[in-house]
């Protein structure tokens, strides 16, 4: 019986993300209207990708700014639904010592579409880090997190400091809050 539960969840699951990704696809054009990138769209897509190395010495930053790193990928429903949350909270602290970051997850050949189509239609360009899963060795996790050992995602890093504060799963925007106030209290 627990088999049976666990397989239709998971189905379920699979069929919703696989549901998203064709709803975003199915957004870009047709034939009646304008071309959803125009030059000043297509100039704010930034993200760079980064060496595991360079997001390990990112996360390690050790002063009073506080850290917010939020590792997501665009095909994970859970990371599309804190998505708002962390955008309200950026405007909010927007001028504060807080930077937020986002590290895609996705496979490298989505980094030109599904998760430039992110990037573009969230105004988070400066903010997204692409990280090329398939360049990451098993001691990646244990080296940057006490908690997280890279088996499921949305995973949130908070650091200010030496404080840090690990959070695995969706972020209501009730716990992002907390979180946030407790590091700048």
């Amino acid at each position: 019986m627990k088999k049976i539960i666990l397989s239709t969840l998971i189905i379920t699951a699979l069929f919703s993300c696989k549901k998203e990704s064709q709803k975003t696809e199915n957004t870009t054009t047709d034939s009646l209207s304008v071309p959803k990138n125009t030059a000043a769209e297509t100039t704010a897509y930034i993200p760079k990708e980064l060496s595991p190395e360079n997001v390990g010495q990112y996360l390690a930053k050790n002063n009073d700014t506080l850290y917010v790193t939020n590792f997501f990928a665009t095909w994970c429903g859970p990371c599309m639904k804190e998505i708002p949350s962390f955008k309200n909270k950026m405007e909010e602290l927007k001028g504060k010592p807080v930077k937020f970051t986002f590290v895609n997850l996705d496979e490298k050949s989505d980094w030109d579409g599904a998760v430039k189509n992110f990037v573009v239609e969230n105004n988070l360009g400066g903010s997204v880090i692409l990280l090329d899963g398939q360049k990451l060795d098993p001691t990646f996790f244990s080296r940057n997190f006490k908690q997280w050992d890279g088996g499921s995602i949305p995973f949130t890093f908070m650091r200010k400091g030496d404080k840090t504060d690990e959070y695995l799963g969706m972020m209501t925007e009730d716990v992002l809050n907390s979180k946030i106030d407790s590091f700048l209290k």
